[in-house]
């Protein structure tokens, strides 16, 4: 029997959810039927619209995608004014102020307290400038990703951009692709530095060289989420560039045939892959979907990625960087991803002052400007904005990456975002680096949905709650050892359900235990390699130390993590367009 999604899609889906949603924009957030919420919310989906946590009714997550985090100059300066205008709610965020951007681990943005009254003129807005929030969300095609700098990078085989972008106007907005059995996320690599992450992607686009001629193999069914991370499977196919568009379709359409409709638990092509195996997977694909003879897998480059494997790498694309016509790209790190408006409008003018005004998004919530003249390089160095957001980093502010967490999102278990700020800088003040370490990934992710890309990071932490002197409070399980690279593997878990405020102190005991035990030179990740489960749990004990935690024992139980009120009665919400309370009697 089809799920109570699949039925509500069966009904009304795609782009013409578009006119209802502006209709409930017309009429105010009372026209939504309540006992239609969650269709309706479930709907709003597709056109980047998440509802918001329990105690912020009226209000929504708008999700604006951005294909292989390209900013074309101009645009960043559009999504400051949205959020600037539209994105403030009834309290402040301690940490990041009134109205700020959230870049994603999918190169995507992310805006909060949107009210839906204000979604036509935000589209509107948006669209004038060539950005949409169509299918930025919901069971279709989501943001294509790759590496941030295709076509400006000395490390690329062959620039992916064209190819991603060609995808992206393919598929973006597509009736016959509008309606698939859960969310599809593609991934288009050229580089020798894997920085794209196919292998925790639906459907993965990896160069590699078939007679001489570069091109892309084919890898299906990867993800991370709900506890069952699969890496993407190698199919045995190799495509040139112009046939990437035509095996994407025909993976989509078997995806849209085969996939579980019946259980969401199990519609991810990933389980799909696990019932079949790559091997039937492809044969399904050349004898039912693809119109022309599949050629096999060609010479694979994987084993020159460096992303994420552990150790010095380029691929975050932090730091300054020649591009091959002459000019620089500059990665600027972004604390867990979050920029303050302010701080977006001053980027946004200093991208236009020493670049070309494009900006690009990577996958490790990171901002890049590109095309900086060598001329001016040092004048945009000694800009006052990269004091906060550094093109040399320290490593805990480097590879720190968190999710939405509880403060927005009804999935997550804790909160995530000034937590892991205050872990950052905690850290970087009371822990040495261990000789070598450059970069070191922290990734907490408030629940089991993977978001913040746990399992591929030096420490994973993923939201749990526990008991601490009897009273309940936030938690978190922690893991060891993840990445991508050459060989990749997911964290090991190792402890459960530690204390919020012993996180700290168990990282400190950890790299203590690294320092004192690693092997010569060997990265942290081969460190844990080395050590079975047992050992790694040995390691380090959770510890006290004079690190605070304010939001441990929010427990979920107010309407927002940082509101003076502790209840969810104290929420202003639901509120009208204007922000103002709707009262029970109206």
């Amino acid at each position: 029997m089809a799920t109570d999604v699949e039925r509500w899609k069966d009904e009304i889906y795609g782009n013409e959810i578009r006119e209802h949603l502006f209709r409930f924009a017309e009429e105010g957030w009372d026209a939504i039927p309540e006992d239609e919420h969650d269709e309706w919310f479930e709907r709003f989906k597709w056109w980047g619209l998440y509802h918001q946590r329990k105690g912020q009714e009226s209000y929504f997550m708008l999700r604006i995608g951005t294909p292989n985090g390209v900013l074309e100059p101009g645009q960043l300066r559009t999504v400051a004014e949205v959020a600037d205008e539209y994105a403030r709610g009834p309290v402040d965020n301690p940490e990041f102020g009134a109205a700020y951007c959230d870049w994603t681990t999918r190169q995507s943005i992310q805006l909060h307290w949107i009210k839906l009254e204000d979604v036509p003129d935000i589209f509107e807005k948006l669209e004038a400038d060539g950005l949409s929030a169509q299918q930025a969300c919901g069971d279709s095609w989501r943001n294509i990703v790759g590496c941030p700098v295709a076509g400006k990078d000395t490390h690329e085989h062959l620039d992916a951009w064209p190819v991603a972008e060609e995808l992206h106007e393919t598929f973006k907005g597509s009736d016959d692709h509008s309606n698939l059995p859960r969310k599809w996320k593609v991934s288009v690599t050229g580089c020798d530095q894997g920085c794209g992450q196919g292998d925790i992607n639906d459907l993965a686009f990896e160069p590699a060289r078939k007679d001489g001629e570069l091109g892309f193999n084919v890898r299906i069914g990867g993800g991370l989420a709900r506890k069952e991370p699969r890496f993407a499977r190698d199919v045995d196919i190799w495509v040139p560039e112009e046939r990437v568009v035509d095996i994407a379709d025909a993976a989509t359409r078997l995806f849209h045939d085969h996939g579980d409709r019946d259980n969401r638990f199990n519609a991810r092509i990933k389980f799909l892959v696990d019932e079949w195996g790559a091997e039937k997977v492809r044969r399904v694909l050349d004898e039912e979907y693809a119109d022309w003879d599949l050629e096999t897998a060609g010479e694979d480059l994987r084993e020159q990625y460096t992303y994420n494997a552990g150790g010095d790498e380029h691929g975050d694309h932090v730091g300054v960087h020649e591009q091959p016509d002459g000019n620089y790209y500059v990665g600027l790190n972004v604390l867990v991803g979050r920029q303050g408006v302010d701080d977006v409008f001053e980027l946004a003018d200093l991208a236009d002052e020493y670049g070309s005004g494009e900006v690009r998004l990577t996958q490790r919530q990171n901002v890049i400007v590109t095309d900086v003249p060598e001329d001016d390089l040092d004048d945009f160095l000694a800009e006052d904005l990269l004091e906060h957001y550094s093109p040399d980093p320290h490593p805990f502010m480097r590879g720190s990456i968190a999710c939405t967490g509880t403060e927005f999102c009804s999935l997550s278990i804790v909160e995530t975002k000034n937590r892991q700020v205050r872990y950052a800088r905690w850290l970087k003040e009371h822990v040495d680096v261990p000789d070598g370490v450059t970069d070191f990934h922290i990734h907490l992710s408030g629940c089991t949905a993977s978001c913040a890309q746990p399992q591929i990071a030096d420490v994973s932490l993923r939201g749990m709650k526990t008991r601490k002197d009897g009273e309940p409070v936030e938690a978190l399980d922690v893991g060891l050892g993840g990445g991508l690279g050459e060989h990749p593997q997911f964290a090991d878990w190792v402890e459960l359900r530690v204390a919020a405020d012993e996180v700290p102190g168990y990282i400190q005991n950890l790299l203590a235990a690294f320092e004192a035990e690693r092997d010569g030179g060997e990265t942290f990740r081969e460190f844990v390699a080395r050590h079975d489960e047992d050992a790694l749990g040995d390691l380090a004990d959770p510890a006290e130390t004079d690190y605070e935690d304010p939001y441990m024992h929010n427990t979920k139980l107010t309407w927002y993590p940082y509101a003076d009120e502790d209840d969810l009665d104290a929420s202003p919400a639901p509120t009208d367009g204007d922000g103002n309370t709707i009262s029970a009697d109206d």
